[in-house]
Formats: structure tokens, sequence, C-alpha cells
């Protein structure tokens, strides 16, 4: 029995015998390490696997549920894994395989774009209609159209659709056919009217008898990109005659500053050009008549003289009343003298004679038909700006001067030569000679390199590996490696068994020790009842020569802390 003045120690609690029993066997043992050491492994190939899992990049998206079906059945005949993002609208593969599955899937038609083509021609059925293959005829031409559209970069998606009235006999009744294009541009992109007259002109060219004003382009928001009120359309410039506006003054800047280019180099000039161009298409007619000109110096056109003359007894007398009454009786003798009588016969002979001559002229007329196309100039308006001359002194330093009036007019001279200077026109000419201003100095932002996109893509990739090295090598030699040594017995060192045999001779020392100090406690025990001293228990004793042994020789102690946990 313990005395009242003994310890008493705590007692570790009761196990099933049969159990421990088991659990203490080398079996058991053997078994929850090889347990331990498979979890071990599976949780390194699960590393490894996570370390060797390829890059997955984008190979299509936005793509419908047929084509995204035939993708998907190819890349299974072609084992090429791949998976989906973005709720299954995107198809990924490895990042090494997407251009070989691009390639290869083009091969095939895919993806198709959800237009059917004149591949739609190829499976048809026998016994088919005159009307179904119609219909099968225009299904294929919308769909080639759409595809053909879908090649202009702005365009992600088109679709067509045509209406084409049959033919008939009578040509009262022939009817033009139409088209209409819906275009789903990419985000952010947009159309120039140059482009919409591009898609007009190619729908038009593609189906017999139609014209460009029957083709309408709608996009995504609902905007009728081929408005007539739009630009191009009579009322301004289409693109076409910008385009020719903008090619004459850069033709006319190209113009002066290769003229001027070898006077004061290639940096030193500068020059704009504005031109007015007439686009406006003239014809005219005019029909002038000069003044006659003088009779001698005409040209006779036509000329017509006409002559007559009559023969007969003239009247004579005096004009008037008495004239008209008959002759009074004769009173003196029918005599008459010879001149009276040639007169009187040269009387009754005389004839009159009228000459009428009728002369036409040619009229001057001059006739003027002019046509003048367009595209001509109205007006040019030029603005040069030249720098200073550089010279250089003696001593190698260099100034900027200005031009002097003779090489500025020299100069002057040139230019307008160059751009074809017209006063009458209207043409302007502006060359100043001034500094130029250096050029600014961009800031060149240093990115850090630990922010450039090579550089992270590569940490990145060396990072993850060394964190699979560092996971696999703590499981193998925090885990794996100790479980191994004790399931395959490891034999110990030479120096493993003498620290063993000098932990064994100490643990022996130490009983044989804790039997005296029990006798000693009693005796002790016995005289402290005797004369009230209290006595020390062995488990202080062994306190005192555990530290006694730890402080002279630390390293015993550390060897047999090692043998005890490695022998449990």
């Amino acid at each position: 029995m313990a005395t009242a003045n003994e310890t008493v120690l705590p007692q570790p609690p009761q196990t099933f015998p049969g159990l421990q029993g088991f659990a203490q066997t080398s079996l058991a043992r053997n078994l929850l390490l090889g347990g331990g050491a498979a979890i071990v492994i599976a949780i390194m190939v699960v590393v490894w696997l996570w370390g060797q899992q390829p890059e997955y990049r984008v190979l299509f998206s936005n793509f419908n549920d047929r084509d995204g079906g035939a993708i998907v059945a190819s890349l299974q005949q072609l084992n090429i894994p791949y998976k989906y993002s973005d709720g299954g609208s995107a198809i990924l593969v490895p990042a090494n395989q997407v251009h070989d599955a691009r390639l290869k899937l083009a091969s095939q038609g895919l993806p198709k774009g959800g237009n059917v083509g004149f591949e739609l021609m190829e499976n048809q059925k026998m016994g088919v209609s005159q009307f179904v293959e119609q219909v099968n005829f225009q299904r294929a031409l919308e769909g080639e159209l759409a595809r053909t559209i879908q090649a202009v970069s702005a365009v992600q998606t088109a679709r067509v659709h045509l209406a084409m009235p049959k033919s008939s006999v009578f040509v009262r009744e022939q009817q033009k056919p139409t088209a209409s294009v819906l275009l789903n541009l990419y985000p952010n992109r947009t159309l120039d009217q140059q482009q919409v007259s591009a898609i007009l002109h190619l729908v038009a060219s593609s189906i017999s008898d139609l014209s460009v004003k029957n083709v309408t382009i709608v996009d995504q928001n609902g905007n009728l990109l081929s408005d007539p009120t739009k630009p191009g359309n009579g009322n301004t410039l289409d693109p076409t005659q910008l385009k020719y506006v903008q090619d004459f003054q850069q033709n006319v800047i190209k113009r002066i500053e290769s003229i001027v280019s070898p006077i004061v180099g290639a940096q030193n000039v500068r020059a704009e050009a504005t031109a007015d161009i007439d686009f406006s298409r003239t014809e005219q007619a005019a029909e002038t008549y000069k003044p006659n000109s003088p009779p001698e110096a005409s040209t006779i056109r036509s000329q017509q003289s006409s002559e007559s003359s009559n023969r007969g007894a003239n009247a004579s007398g005096i004009p008037g009343a008495l004239t008209n009454q008959p002759p009074v009786p004769a009173t003196a003798p029918i005599v008459a003298s010879a001149a009276a009588t040639s007169a009187s016969g040269a009387a009754t002979n005389s004839s009159i004679v009228q000459k009428d001559i009728t002369t036409n002229y040619e009229v001057d007329k001059t006739i003027r038909y002019t046509q003048q196309p367009m595209g001509g100039v109205r007006r040019l308006s030029v603005a040069v700006v030249i720098n200073y001359k550089t010279e250089i002194d003696k001593n190698g330093k260099s100034t900027s001067k200005p031009l002097s009036d003779v090489e500025k007019n020299q100069i002057t001279d040139l230019i307008k030569e160059a751009m074809g200077f017209n006063k009458e026109r209207g043409d302007t000419l502006n060359v100043v000679n001034s500094p130029f201003a250096g050029p600014a100095k961009e800031a060149v932002v240093d990115v850090p390199i630990w922010k450039q996109f090579d550089t992270l893509q590569t940490a990145k990739e060396i990072g993850k590996y060394l964190v699979v090295a560092a996971v696999l090598l703590y499981l193998f030699f925090g885990f794996l490696k100790p479980m191994l040594n004790k399931i395959m017995g490891k034999p110990m060192t030479k120096e493993e068994k003498m620290q063993l045999a000098e932990a064994e001779r100490l643990e022996k020392a130490d009983n044989e020790e804790d039997v005296e100090d029990d006798a000693s406690v009693v005796n002790l025990s016995d005289g402290a009842n005797a004369g009230g001293v209290k006595p020390l228990t062995s488990y202080e004793i062994n306190m005192d020569v555990a530290k006694q042994l730890a402080t002279s020789d630390p390293k015993i102690v550390a060897n047999v802390i090692k043998s005890w946990v490695s022998n449990e």
C-alpha cells in the first residue's frame, strides 16, 4: 500500500488485450505503413499529373450546334483532347495543337458557319420536283454569297435573302430580282461607305439582272447601310471621288517635296495642298451668227436675174385732162415735115426694157458643242514650310540661319512649276521659312521585368514545376522513405548498433538505481516519519539523474531518444 507521503502516479487507460496485441505485431505495423505509403504515392501521382497538364487555348468560338457537333466528332477521330469553356460556346484544345487542328478541320470544311452552299446540290434525291430544285438552288446561292461577305474583315456573320421572280414571256410582266443582306459586325467595328458600296456591287454582280439600287444592307443594330440619302448618292462626294481628291493632293505634295528636298534636305520641308475639284459634268451647244462681210469679200450662195421689155405705141402729150380729150378738127393743111414724121415714127417704134438681178450671200455661222469632263481643278491652295538651313563654322559648330530672299524666291518658283500654279484660276501659294521644333522625346516607360508578359509566362511555368518538385520531394523524404525503411527493415549501421547497446546499458543501470532508490526511499520515509523530513520520490531521483546525464553527455541522450522513436 502507498503511504500517506507517497505520490500516486496516474495509470494508463485499459485497452483490449487482443487489439493491443495485434497492434503491436509486425504485420499490423506493416499494413499501416503500406497503406500510408500508398496514399503518399497516390498524392505524388496526382501532383505529377497536375504539373504535366497542358495549357488549353480556344480553337473555335461562337459556333452553332451543328458545327459544334461536327467539330467535336472530328476531334475525337483525330485523337485530339478537347474541353469546353464559356458555357459551351468555345472549344479548347492543347496550345501546341491549335494550328494543326484548325488546318485539319479546314480541310474538312469546318466550321461551315451555319450557311449551306452549293454542296446542297450534291445531295439531291431522285424524283424531286422542279420547285424543290429551284428552292435548293436559291438557298445554295444565298449561302455562297453569305460566305463571301463574311470574308470581309469587319463582318462576323452574314445572311442573304434573294427574291428571284419567275421569268415570263410577256415583256410587261418582267420583274427585277431584289436582295437583302443582314450583317453582324464584330464588336467596335464599322463599315465605311466604300466597303458598303463594295458589298452592294458584289451582290448585284452575282445575280443576273440585279441592280445595285435593288440591294438593301442592314447591320445587326437595324441601321440601313445602303441608304440612298447617305453621301455618295449625288448630293455629296462619294468614296471614289474623295479618294480621287486625296490622291490628287498627295500627288501635289509629293511633287513639291521631291523638288525641294534636294536643296534643303528631306526632313526640312513640309507641304500641304488643298484642291477644289469640279466633279460636275458640263455639256454645251452654241450657234453663233457673225455680222455680214463686205459684198466683194463674201461668198455668193445663189444669184437670180430677170429681164423684160415692152414694145408698142407710146402715149404722147401733156399729162392731164387735156390729153384725154379727142383731138379738134385740123385747121391747117395736112402736110408734115420730114423731121416731124421721123420723130413720130421713132416715138411709135420705141420699147421699155426692165432687168432684175437677185444675189444671195452665205451667212457666217458658228456651231460649237462643248463637253467638259468631271474632275477638273477649280482652285488649288498650297502651303509649304521650310526649315532654317544649317551651317557649320570652322570650329565645327553648327548654326541655323534663315534662307536669303534669293534662295526663297528660287524655291517659290520651283514650287509653282511643280504644283502647276495658275493665277487666272485663283491658285494660292504660301512659303514660310521657319525653324522646326525638335521632335518631342517620348518618355519610354520601362516595364519592370517581373511585369513583362514573357517573363510572367516563364515565371509561371518555372513556379509550377518548382512547386511540383518541392511537393514531391517533401512527400518522398518526409513520408514515403521512412515508411519504406520501416517496412523493409533496413539494417542498422555499426554506429547505430553501438548507440543502441549504450542505450540499453544505460537503461539497465537506471533500473538497478531505481531499485536502490526505492529502498532508500523506504528508509528515508521511515526516518521522516520519525524526524519529520520529507523524503524524495523515485520520479524526482530519476529526473535528477537524467538532467545530470543530459548535461554531461547530450549526444548519448539524443541517440537514446532516436533509438526509442525508431523502435517505437
